[in-house]
């Protein structure tokens, strides 16, 4: 899906992802303080979490033609990469 998209495309939707996650990212640095990594680093993470749960579900064969199951699939795999990332900090500030 990602592929098949045209650049112009594509940088839109990398922009509104981001746009979006930057929002996310600060709401998601007051809640966590100094357990997070910063408003921009949340952004940065969640757009990766984001682009990377859409295109591993393109690599197993689930087409997202709907546009509400890609963004299920991007939110979910958002939170789950943010999340696991903040668990390994949290785990490494212990040792």
């Amino acid at each position: 899906m990602l592929w098949n998209l045209d650049p112009a495309w594509l940088m839109m939707a990398v922009a509104s992802v981001a746009v979006l996650a930057f929002f996310f990212g600060a709401a998601l640095d007051a809640i966590m303080k100094e357990d997070g990594f910063g408003p921009v680093g949340n952004m940065l993470l969640f757009t990766t979490g984001f682009f990377g749960a859409v295109f591993i579900a393109n690599s197993y064969g689930i087409t997202l033609r709907d546009l509400r199951l890609a963004v299920a699939w991007g939110l979910g795999g958002a939170f789950i990469f943010i999340s696991a990332l903040a668990v390994v900090k949290a785990g490494l500030a212990r040792l």
